[in-house]
């Protein structure tokens, strides 16, 4: 038979910019996420990666400053357990096209979706503080807060400002804002005017979250709690009980779960 003398040919610019996105971002040596890699950068848009281990496990865009992005993910993970900053490296493109409707990001993730890459992107990694109503929610075993939960040791330093009482002795509600500027992590809490009346003894000028939290805990007023959830801290004036809680502090003590 003949070959036929007509087709289709169907133009994907989707598909192209996609992978020459890739293949640029393949031409880079991923760098060690370390704070000075990361000032380095130049503060404009562009897209990045993730490695951990070596391999691409996210894909995200700054649509503002690359370093700006890429310096909240070092937080992130510098709170979390099962994983260290060693273990990650970084590339990332400056990216200062008018797209339009065509996220490059977007490009990105779908190309590497295909190829089982990006994990992060779908296991709520790049997920803010989710809101008072997913507090009760369970988190699913493949979560990234489930397989790397909030890092309890990590170690704060003790909000000591010029408005001590005596000593050590800190208002409740300016250790709780310190605490919350300093963790790696979200901890929502409902604040109360008598928070300013209420004392609290360090226990050090170096302490960690777990000591700062405790000692926290222990000046509350009856019927708050502090919930450790996997992400994510939580303070409320109701001693609620929570799926996914890891750990409760109660000014009668400190309960595990």
């Amino acid at each position: 038979m003949s070959p036929e003398n007509h087709a289709e040919f169907k133009l994907s610019i989707t598909k192209a910019l996609g992978d020459q996105l890739a293949a640029s971002l393949e031409g880079l040596a991923p760098a060690p996420l370390t704070m000075g890699n990361i000032r380095s950068l130049r503060p404009l848009p562009g897209v990045y990666q993730l490695y951990k281990d070596g391999d691409l496990v996210y894909v995200g865009k700054a649509d503002r400053s690359l370093p700006q992005r890429i310096e909240k993910h070092y937080r992130k993970i510098s709170g979390r357990t099962n994983i260290s900053l060693e273990q990650m490296t970084f590339t990332c493109l400056y990216v200062d096209e008018d797209f339009g409707a065509v996220a490059p990001e977007r490009l990105l993730i779908n190309r590497h979706r295909g190829q089982g890459e990006v994990p992060w992107n779908y296991n709520g990694f790049g997920n803010n503080d989710p809101g008072k109503r997913r507090d009760t929610t369970e988190v699913d075993e493949g979560h990234f807060d489930h397989e790397h939960p909030i890092d309890l040791e990590y170690e704060l330093r003790a909000p000591l400002p010029e408005r001590t009482l005596v000593d050590e002795l800190v208002p409740l509600s300016i250790v709780l804002q310190e605490t919350k500027t300093q963790l790696p992590y979200v901890f929502r809490y409902e604040a109360s005017k008598e928070f300013d009346d209420i004392a609290v003894e360090l226990p050090g000028t170096h302490v960690t979250a777990h000591e700062t939290l405790t000692a926290i805990a222990e000046r509350l007023p009856d019927g708050w709690q502090i919930t450790a959830l996997p992400g994510y801290l939580i303070m409320y004036p109701k001693a609620e009980s929570y799926p996914s809680a890891r750990r409760y502090y109660r000014n009668t003590g400190v309960v595990d779960v």
